[in-house]
């Protein structure tokens, strides 16, 4: 990069180099930012200069936006940190919100937890391509200005992530169904095997794709479930708790040899999987809905709560301010099947919007 296109490049700042924040780092050097990076390991710093990960060690105060990847246990003094040594914006990528917002109310920072991950770790696992078509939630105060969460929305789209809005307490019960659980029933499931095997020492070598694609995620690091665990614990507790009773459900059935009930259920699973929401990629299967911001703190990540609630999928977004003064006109394009639901929400919300189809 010459010094003239340098000078002018869009500069972010990465705190902790790590398999998430290396892979943020590369996917935006990879789209001409200029990166600066800090660890807390001067290896783990030398490394990513070595290998290109990043531009530059250390935080630059004019950075236009700050990613925290560290620990969950140690993001929010980071956060602070990072706020008190930087001007622009600021956002985290861990995996539980609502302790972080509550302790962090900065008009500059919005919570974030990209749903991304890979076995490998650290900077060899780092991936510029691993946030393209990952969901990436937002967690904003309802204080935080639009400006704010449409520029830190439009830096993570970028990256080619789907981006979703929700209350951080909402976030955490909910990952804790989708993230944390899986992970702590994918390590009984390999704690299990691994006693078995004791017993029939060929277990584990006739373990076929379905246990191993199960139990994958049961690779990950296992330092960082301690603080994961202890963060979001109620709403750890709490799937936990409904996820035994499914299962005292499913031992009953077993036991009774109710095959009917069973046949349903595993058909309600089955029809479930099958219809998991993907990312739209067809422009053609998109419509444009322009919604006049009202004059409320937090109306722009509104929009993105309220699709999340309705289950509709955002394929891009961004906020067009009126030349007659500071407010502006969010524009989102939204899959046409779930356009009406969605343009019904609004208006039930207060919004005024407008549809044009793309095709």
């Amino acid at each position: 990069m010459s010094e003239t296109s340098a000078a002018s490049a869009r500069r972010a700042n990465i705190v902790g180099l790590g398999l998430i924040g290396g892979s943020i780092a590369l996917a935006l050097r990879n789209r001409g930012w200029v990166v600066h990076g800090q660890d807390a390991d001067p290896e783990v710093l030398a490394r990513a200069m070595e290998l290109g990960v990043i531009d530059e060690s250390g935080l630059v105060r004019a950075a236009e936006i700050t990613f925290v990847a560290t620990p969950v246990g140690s993001v929010a003094d980071e956060v602070a940190r990072a706020l008190e040594a930087t001007d622009g914006l600021v956002t985290d990528v861990g995996s539980v919100k609502a302790d972080l917002c509550e302790r962090v109310t900065s008009p500059r920072f919005v919570g974030g937890h990209p749903m991304a991950g890979s076995e490998l770790d650290g900077l060899d696992g780092a991936d510029p391509e691993m946030f393209e078509g990952a969901v990436w939630v937002l967690t904003p105060d309802s204080d935080v200005p639009d400006d704010t969460f449409a520029t830190v929305a439009s830096v993570i789209s970028g990256l080619g992530a789907e981006v979703v809005a929700l209350p951080p307490v909402d976030h955490d019960r909910l990952v804790a169904v989708v993230s944390h659980v899986p992970h702590l029933t994918a390590a009984s499931l390999m704690a299990l095997a691994t006693d078995r095997a004791e017993e029939h020492a060929s277990l584990l070598r006739l373990a076929a794709g379905g246990f191993r694609d199960m139990t994958r995620i049961a690779s990950g690091r296992p330092g960082i479930w301690i603080d994961i665990c202890r963060a979001n614990g109620k709403a750890i507790v709490d799937a936990l708790d409904e996820m035994i009773a499914s299962l005292g459900a499913i031992r009953r059935m077993v036991v009774e040899d109710d095959s009917t009930a069973l046949l349903s259920l595993l058909s309600a699973s089955r029809e479930a999987r099958a219809n998991l929401p993907g990312r739209v990629t067809d422009p053609t299967a998109l419509a444009e809905v322009r919604i006049r911001i009202p004059d409320r703190a937090g109306a722009a990540a509104e929009v993105f709560t309220l699709a999340a609630e309705l289950g509709v999928n955002i394929a891009n977004f961004e906020v067009v301010h009126l030349a007659e003064g500071a407010r502006g006109v969010a524009v989102v394009l939204v899959e046409r099947s779930a356009v009406e639901v969605f343009r019904g929400g609004l208006i039930a919300r207060g919004f005024r919007p407008t549809v044009t189809s793309l095709s």
